[in-house]
């Protein structure tokens, strides 16, 4: 039996990008994303997790860094184009993005959002992020990633 589409997945096959749909076991204690690479064997470096946060001049922006990095508030406030950001509070998540802490994509979101996405994605072959719900990752190209989702790269991580 096939996993079931995300919109995420749904927009990667529009645009005509190779990717596979990883399945893991979700364990609500640890929606961390080192856990989640644990359970798709891969290194947490290479698993991208998604913050949303709000800028004081472009509103809310979107941040793609590797799993095992914490989020630069000034270097993303300064690459996107703030003075500040702040990271939204985890009861505004789903109204703006549709999605649900463990489960936030820099795709398919209920709006297109400036996504910033760390440099150091470059560095794999290919990277996982979430596909848009809990026990799912989208595991593809980080600059087949950053063309879906119209994303820049940024030094985001500290």
């Amino acid at each position: 039996m096939a996993s079931p589409k995300t919109n995420a997945a749904r927009i990667l096959d529009q645009l005509g990008i190779a990717y596979d749909l990883l399945s893991y076991a979700v364990d609500e204690s640890d929606l961390s994303a080192p856990a989640v690479a644990q359970k798709i064997g891969i290194e947490a470096a290479q698993t991208f997790k998604t913050l949303v946060g709000k800028g004081d001049k472009t509103g809310v922006i979107m941040a793609c860094l590797p799993g095992d990095a914490e989020l630069n508030l000034k270097a993303l406030a300064a690459a996107s184009g703030n003075k500040r950001v702040e990271l939204v509070a985890l009861k505004e998540i789903q109204p703006l993005t549709g999605y649900i802490r463990g489960g936030v994509s820099p795709l398919g979101a209920k709006k297109a959002y400036p996504v910033l996405i760390d440099e150091l994605a470059q560095v794999f072959d290919r990277i996982a992020v979430s596909a848009g719900q809990r026990g799912l990752q989208l595991f593809l190209q980080p600059e087949d990633l950053r063309r879906a989702c119209h994303g820049v790269w940024a030094a985001l991580s500290q």
